[in-house]
């Protein structure tokens, strides 16, 4: 007998008949003990997210316009949860009491808003399954800088929990130093549930969402791609950083440290396995296999040729200091004796470029300076790739027999990953040709 936490997202938690699903899924096994809960997904495609009501409602607050008509679509979506749930529950100070809030708070940002889906669909799961409710601004604490106050946080988890058989606690948020709500990034109760499972020393930390595991490419790119049986957390953490986006990037660390492992299920077909997602130490041997592909379009590459680089003391730090001077971060900076590429996602950039490279002209004097756009990255992940002769082979022969150019090689230096640059429009036909040769086989 251990201890299971288990996360459920907005799909399987969007209506009562989810819901109902989801307790189905807790009753049939006695450790599911610890359930962090999302706010209400979309019931179908023209539905929408209570999140996304709750964001606009703090934008009408923030501007000083009512939105009791925006909220009314959320109170009503809660109220019709628990009538169709056949709950004995009035929940209208709730849903006034977050009313209020919303406009109270609209000044210090969106958090306190975007929260309230889950604060409020905790205590409807919780009444549900007759489990304790834990409001996750008492044990989840955010430092000055505004990440993680990991030490704390696991401490006050481990406290708050001691004594309580089973509780409920919503994902998403916590408390920041001045005692106010404040929200991870979107898709960050994936976090709260790798919190908790560290927090309470689980034995698996369950994250149930409405597919059967992480598949090993993007299905809209590639039909029917294989399911991943077992990865690690550094497999995960590559293929979701690059676009796989099952389980937010984030969760992997909590669950890491403690060896925790993660099994990601379909809350609409829970006999199946889902993938399993452990420690290098527990993983299964796969010499010679790649676990998936991912990637991510929009990133521009700056290019820089500069006879003896090699010999140039402190050019990579003047380089790199004049994107610190912008807040601008990188990605890859693949480099040989004359030439350095720095790799950077549009988003950072945002306006920037042009400065940039006339700052690069200024202080590095370089021979040629050029900057690529519309360039797409693949990454090839998988730990049975190292030491695989003829895996590299295999990527770039399935590129070039499609004639699809490379623009950008580079590798990690722990093998776990081939990284490939290619034209953006080139992105959707160069996944399906490496998944061709190197899975789909």
């Amino acid at each position: 007998m251990g201890i299971k936490v288990c996360k459920y997202g907005g799909t399987s938690l969007a209506d009562a008949k989810q819901i109902l699903k989801v307790k189905s899924i807790i009753d049939a096994d006695i450790d599911r003990k610890f359930v962090v809960p999302s706010a209400p997904g979309k019931r179908h495609s023209e539905d929408q997210k209570v999140t996304d009501l709750l964001y606009l409602c703090h934008e009408h607050a923030k501007q000083g316009l009512p939105f009791k008509e925006v909220f009314g679509l959320i109170r009503n979506r809660f109220e019709e949860i628990i009538k169709d749930l056949g709950l004995d529950l009035d929940f209208t100070a709730a849903l006034d009491q977050v009313q209020v809030g919303i406009a109270k708070y609209a000044d210090r940002g969106p958090d306190y808003a975007a929260s309230r889906g889950e604060f409020l669909n905790g205590q409807i799961i919780a009444a549900l399954l007759g489990y304790t409710f834990i409001d996750a601004a008492e044990v989840i604490f955010f430092n000055e800088k505004g990440r993680l106050d990991a030490a704390k946080t696991y401490h006050s988890v481990a406290a708050r929990t001691e004594g309580v058989d089973r509780a409920v606690i919503p994902g998403f948020y916590g408390t920041d130093q001045d005692g106010f709500v404040k929200t991870f990034s979107r898709g960050g109760s994936d976090v709260t549930g790798a919190i908790i499972a560290r927090g309470v020393n689980a034995d698996v930390y369950e994250n149930w969402t409405d597919v059967s595991g992480i598949l090993a490419a993007d299905p809209r790119i590639v039909e029917h791609p294989k399911t991943i049986e077992s990865l690690t957390y550094r497999e995960l953490r590559e293929l979701s950083y690059m676009g796989a986006s099952v389980l937010h990037d984030e969760a992997v660390f909590p669950v890491r440290e403690a060896g925790i492992p993660v099994n990601i299920r379909n809350t609409n077909r829970p006999s199946d396995d889902g993938t399993l997602i452990v420690s290098t130490e527990k993983a299964p041997n796969t010499i010679g296999s790649v676990t998936g592909i991912a990637g991510r379009k929009d990133f521009t590459i700056i290019a820089i040729e500069k006879a003896m680089m090699n010999a140039e003391i402190g050019f990579g730090r003047k380089m790199l200091g004049i994107l610190e001077r912008h807040g601008v971060s990188f990605e890859h900076m693949p480099s040989s004796i004359d030439t350095m590429s720095i790799v950077i996602s549009d988003v950072q950039l945002d306006g920037k470029l042009e400065t940039i490279l006339t700052e690069i002209e200024s202080e590095c004097d370089p021979d040629a300076i050029e900057a690529l756009s519309n360039v797409a990255l693949i990454a090839t992940v998988g730990r049975g790739m190292s030491h695989t002769p003829g895996m590299a082979s295999r990527i770039f022969g399935a590129l070039a027999e499609n004639k699809l150019n490379i623009r950008m090689i580079d590798q990690g230096s722990s093998e776990l990953n081939i990284i490939v640059g290619v034209e953006a429009t080139d992105f959707e036909n160069a996944v399906k040709a490496i998944y061709s040769r190197v899975i789909g086989v």
